[in-house]
């Protein structure tokens, strides 16, 4: 099964706009009333709920009766989410305008129109309908869809589930190792003993250029400083997010289908933090590896292939030729990795890639299952 979620322009006039905005902005408020029951009562059955403010919700916001229970919905998940993070009780609050849309009841689509629910009635609007057209076949499910004010548009984000048949790892007629990085977003090894580096030097460099712009707007201290603070931010996870998917989508389709991607399982990487030098740590440890590896294992289940995920333990340290484990391997600084043992010389992102590969064939072997 794998879920994809579409973020797409609609277009609409200023009533229209009007009509949203009134609409999006008393769910918010009756996501923030409801939120305060639920922070005093703890109350989070939805049932339970309905029979206690259903009717209030109605008449003090004026919802209809499907938002009511969209708003129910909305807040419930917020705090069950915080709760099974591990959270502490505190009060949920919606501080932006939003509305949560279930699929044939709140909202409609088709190739040419979005219809949504209002407190003004229905509206049907264009939508950009560029790239949405392969989702309109009749094999992908429409889930609960979220609409977006952000910077004078309107945006729907739908996320949208398919049934795969999934990649029998026995099946797989490719391994592919990828080591992840910074001076190399990524660094591939197959199993033709093929290495592709995928560059991070420019990616590198403009990062570094907006954190010195966030450094300089944050001794300012000013309004306008931390607005054009947070544009930046916004600015520079919209470009990570674009490299992520470009990257992703250049190694799905660099390979053939029945592939078998193998990763580290980078999970706690953020509290490595005090190993990694100060001045370091942005750079090492704040790129969006986990958002990486989500992108690849759809896109893989969407084309054949699949993602396996194995314990990062001395990848970096262990010679792919003899198999000698050393930390003097490899050096940093150089980024070499030379063989103590055996003199074996490579880059030593190329020597992580290739451990990967060993790793998810060891793997497969012993019986994993993928990501």
């Amino acid at each position: 099964m794998a879920t994809v979620t579409a973020k797409i322009q609609i277009y609409v006039s200023h009533s229209d706009a009007e009509s949203l905005t009134m609409t999006s902005n008393a769910y918010r408020k009756a996501c923030n009333w409801l939120s305060g029951k639920v922070f005093e009562t703890k109350e989070l059955n939805q049932r339970n709920l309905n029979t206690l403010y259903y009717k209030e919700l109605r008449n003090t916001f004026g919802l209809k009766s499907q938002m009511a229970q969209s708003v129910m919905k909305t807040v419930l998940a917020r705090y069950k989410s915080a709760k099974s993070n591990g959270h502490n009780w505190n009060l949920v609050t919606f501080k932006l305008p939003q509305y949560d849309l279930v699929w044939n009841r709140d909202y409609s689509l088709n190739q040419n129109l979005f219809s949504v629910n209002t407190l003004d009635g229905r509206l049907r609007v264009k939508f950009e309908k560029k790239a949405m057209k392969r989702y309109f076949d009749g094999t992908w499910k429409f889930g609960t869809a979220k609409l977006v004010h952000k910077s004078g548009k309107w945006f729907l984000h739908i996320p949208m589930t398919k049934a795969f048949a999934e990649l029998d790892l026995a099946d797989t007629n490719n391994i592919v190792g990828i080591d992840l990085g910074i001076n190399f977003l990524a660094t591939t090894y197959d199993s033709q003993g093929k290495t592709i580096f995928y560059s991070g030097r420019t990616v590198k460099h403009k990062r570094a250029q907006q954190k010195a712009v966030r450094k300089q707007l944050q001794q300012k201290q000013t309004a306008s400083a931390r607005k054009r603070m947070k544009e930046t931010g916004s600015r520079e996870n919209r470009y990570v997010t674009d490299i992520n998917h470009q990257i992703t989508k250049a190694l799905v389709e660099q390979f053939p289908k029945g592939t078998c991607f193998v990763l580290e399982d980078l999970t706690g990487v953020r509290n490595a933090t005090e190993k990694v030098r100060t001045k370091d740590r942005y750079v090492s440890v704040s790129w969006a590896f986990y958002q990486f590896r989500t992108m690849l294992t759809y896109k893989a289940q969407l084309n054949g292939q699949c993602v396996l995920v194995v314990n990062p333990k001395y990848t970096s340290q262990t010679c792919p030729k003899c198999g000698h484990v050393e930390k003097e391997n490899r050096n940093k600084r150089t980024h070499t990795f030379c063989c103590k043992n055996c003199q074996y010389t490579s880059n030593d992102d190329r020597i992580g890639a290739m451990n990967l590969h060993r790793k998810g064939l060891e793997a497969i072997s012993a019986g994993a299952a993928p990501a």
